[in-house]
């Protein structure tokens, strides 16, 4: 242990650190490392750190990182611009929360602004707010700041039910994001009654003493009728149902069968053995595959549904698709990009009807190279339309009725079984990282009940989609990169350097360690006995031989998961990486794919429910046409930036109302379940309870208050929650048992208690 004086060393040391111009703020565990404290002297560091906190030598984040005071940094240089001040112009984007304060974010700063209650001056939940800052950055706390005008709102619409008093009424939200009852006054009501599901337009924000107001637009239903509540979260999420009349005619008269004109100047592949593989339900079948050996090489084919033919850019077909943007599936009901008339008929690759297509032709060597490719406008006629379950019956069950079912397919899908072997084998050793978390499959009753909950797995058949449709998507980004066409990208930005830094940090505990180059630090030095320096990748991901500061290459991440396969740390190390990994998203600009591990991406396989895919589609036919002239070129450069903007925002709503449905769903599911008993495993831990997973893929809380027999804290360093008297430990991947002891499908929300034995 150290001694008082060796104590006030380190305090002086860790006072000139920080005041480094190099100096990065770290959290205590990380200013362990860096100063190589020893286990046994860890507390002895904690009481350096709280003394320098009480002196006002050292401030902290609310993250728990340590750093140089505000009043002792150095005052900016002239021309290096103002400080933060009542006068500055922060404008960012308000988070309400449902206790009545909330936060602001603004675009470069670290921490986010405390908005405390009464302070938001009637700004709703994502308004864009201009902001003024309020008093002083208190020890262990965000900067508090006031709203003082709302710039530009984003709620014109609320969904919530209808409370009938004599004269007037109110609309209690469905999001607890906005903390405040609408007003209705009674001419504005629209005959809605007690217990409706009703739309309002807002007509008034209302003030700090005065509700909202608003009128009713739209009556969806009594809240108990089938189907209302998931309507609620369509119309919550403003997801356009239908289409109108023009987009419904326009349909109509260009979904003709393939006629001899439509076939001219195309490939014929209508004798080439081909299938689709999809679920049993699908009806938009985009996509079709054909493979034949070829000496020892492969010949691939991906041949995807030629939308492009019948919806004309610029029709109103095609602002109708971009303003959607994507086909949204939620767990009832499908919301097409596009009308039946197309998606289910003619751009459907249905068995045994000619049809259009666009085809990614590889020859692929028997190490998964490929070997050499071709685009094409091709004519197709699919010869079998598959199930997922009827290929993996048999690869993998080795159904003998199956498979004499199918026997002029079996040699060809025991042939897609190889090579999507070899490409995943591959792909994997590149360092392409896969997550195996199971995503929920919800059945219902007619109804509307879920009456079953349980993980959708992966099998061989979606493993050959898979692998197939990711090649084909490389192959074609690959191919407008080089050829300097502009084009829309799939993109996936490397991870947050100080997500990355902790989970390496942290998983140093089970043994394991992560390749990192740290800013500041030389590319010699060692991480948990791993050399940290790393080849910087360029923007395409190719080795370009030079450093950069808290970078890591997606293999590190493989190889992590890999090593921690079928271990007790499996889960939770798998969910830590997953948490530090950015969203991908759509780009004009070509900056690489980091969790494919590949400098080359896009969306080619889809364009049936996907706009970025019918975009390309039309780049990709005009410059196998021959028609890409600069005036083209032009005007796709004009446009690329902001269609790949508006797939972006479209497709994150779409995510998050399919994930809004699927909550709905699952606390409807477990509130048949109260008081039963499960084993889960602990998903996340916050301040305020712990999350747990159970198997059948649904997640409740066990609040810290229910922790009874001790105080538990909350240890963010290393996510745990501790007993302060008992030790007890609850760790992410830790299996326990749960009680279940509430569910609210109103607020969508699972409670559980945690289950000692001894209560049987």
């Amino acid at each position: 242990m150290m001694n008082r004086e060796e104590i006030d060393q380190r305090k002086e040391l860790i006072g000139r650190l920080v005041k480094e111009e190099l100096y990065v703020p770290m959290k205590e565990k990380e200013l362990a490392v860096f100063l190589e404290v020893r286990p046994e002297d860890r507390p002895a560091l904690r009481q350096v750190l709280e003394e320098l906190l009480a002196e006002g030598r050292l401030a902290i984040s609310k993250r728990g990182k340590y750093s140089q005071p505000v009043h002792d940094a150095e005052k900016p240089a002239a021309g290096a611009g103002r400080p933060e001040s009542a006068d500055a112009d922060l404008v960012g984007t308000y988070l309400s929360n449902p206790r009545g304060f909330g936060f602001v974010e603004i675009a470069g700063r670290e921490e986010d602004l405390f908005i405390p209650e009464g302070q938001n001056n009637g700004a709703f939940h994502k308004d864009i707010v201009q902001v003024e800052l309020a008093g002083d950055v208190l020890r262990g706390k965000r900067q508090e700041a006031r709203v003082v005008r709302v710039v530009e709102r984003a709620v014109s619409r609320v969904v919530g039910i209808y409370e009938q008093s004599p004269n007037f009424g109110f609309v209690i939200p469905d999001s607890s994001k906005i903390s405040r009852d609408i007003f209705i006054p009674a001419e504005r009501s629209q005959g809605a009654v007690d217990g409706h599901k009703v739309v309002a337009e807002l007509t008034d924000y209302g003030d700090g003493g005065r509700n909202p107001e608003g009128r009713i637009i739209e009556i969806l239903g009594h809240v108990n009728d089938p189907g209302v509540d998931i309507l609620s979260i369509v119309k919550t999420f403003d997801l356009p149902q239908e289409f109108t009349e023009k987009v419904i005619n326009q349909a109509a008269r260009v979904a003709k069968e393939v006629s001899e004109a439509d076939r001219e100047g195309r490939r014929d592949l209508r004798d080439v053995t081909m299938v689709t593989i999809d679920g049993e339900d699908a009806k938009d079948l985009d996509d079709a595959v054909s493979l034949s050996i070829e000496g020892e090489n492969y010949r691939l084919g991906v041949h995807i549904a030629d939308v492009t033919n019948y919806v004309q850019e610029s029709s109103a077909l095609d602002r109708e698709a971009l303003n959607r943007g994507t086909s949204v599936y939620l767990v009832d009901r499908v919301i097409p990009m596009l009308p039946h008339a197309l998606s289910n008929g003619i751009c459907s690759l249905n068995e045994g009807t000619d049809r259009l297509a666009l085809s990614c032709i590889m020859l692929i060597s028997p190490a998964g190279e490929v070997l050499d490719y071709e685009l094409a406008e091709t004519v197709i006629r699919v010869d079998k339309r598959m199930t997922y379950a009827a290929v993996r019956e048999m690869l993998e069950d080795k159904n003998p009725e199956r498979i004499a079912e199918y026997q002029d397919f079996h040699p060809m899908f025991q042939a897609m079984e190889g090579l999507a072997a070899v490409l995943r084998r591959k792909r994997k050793k590149r360092g392409s990282i896969d997550f195996d978390f199971p995503e929920s499959k919800i059945r219902l009753t007619p109804e509307g009940i879920p009456i079953e909950i349980k993980p959708y797995e992966s099998d061989t058949a979606t493993k050959i989609i898979e692998e197939f449709m990711l090649l084909a998507n490389e192959t074609v980004a690959q191919h407008f990169y080089w050829l300097e066409i502009p084009f829309i990208y799939r993109t996936h930005d490397d991870p947050d350097p100080e997500k990355i830094w902790q989970l390496s940090i942290f998983i140093r505990n089970f043994g394991y360690s992560l390749k990192l180059s740290r800013r500041g630090r030389s590319n010699s030095q060692e991480h948990g006995g791993d050399n940290l320096g790393m080849a910087k990748n360029d923007k395409r991901g190719t080795s370009s031989g030079s450093n950069s500061a808290d970078e890591v290459h997606p293999k590190e991440i493989q190889k992590l998961l890999t090593k921690t396969e079928g271990t007790p740390h499996e889960a939770l190390i798998s969910r830590l990486a997953l948490r530090s990994m950015k969203r991908a998203q759509y780009s004009a600009e070509c900056t690489g794919h980091f969790g494919l591990a590949c400098p080359y991406y896009c969306h080619f396989t889809s364009p049936i429910r996907r706009y970025p895919d019918l975009q390309i589609h039309r780049i990709i036919k005009e410059q196998l046409r021959g028609r890409l002239r600069e005036e083209r070129m032009e005007h796709y450069r004009l446009i690329m930036a902001e269609v790949a903007k508006q797939s972006s925002v479209r497709e994150r709503r779409a995510d998050e109302a399919e994930r809004e449905v699927d909550k709905l769903k699952k606390t409807e599911y477990m509130e048949a379940c109260i008081g039963e008993v499960y084993e889960g495993v602990i998903s996340g831990i916050t301040g305020w309870g712990i999350y747990v997973e159970l198997p059948n893929t649904i997640e409740g809380m066990i609040h810290v208050a229910s922790l009874a027999g001790d105080y538990y804290r909350y240890d963010e360093q290393n996510y745990e929650m501790v007993g302060k008297d008992t030790g007890r430990t609850f760790r992410l991947g830790q299996k326990i048992k749960i009680k279940v002891k509430d569910a609210n499908r109103w607020e969508r929300t699972i409670d559980f208690y945690l289950y000692e034995e001894e209560e049987e």
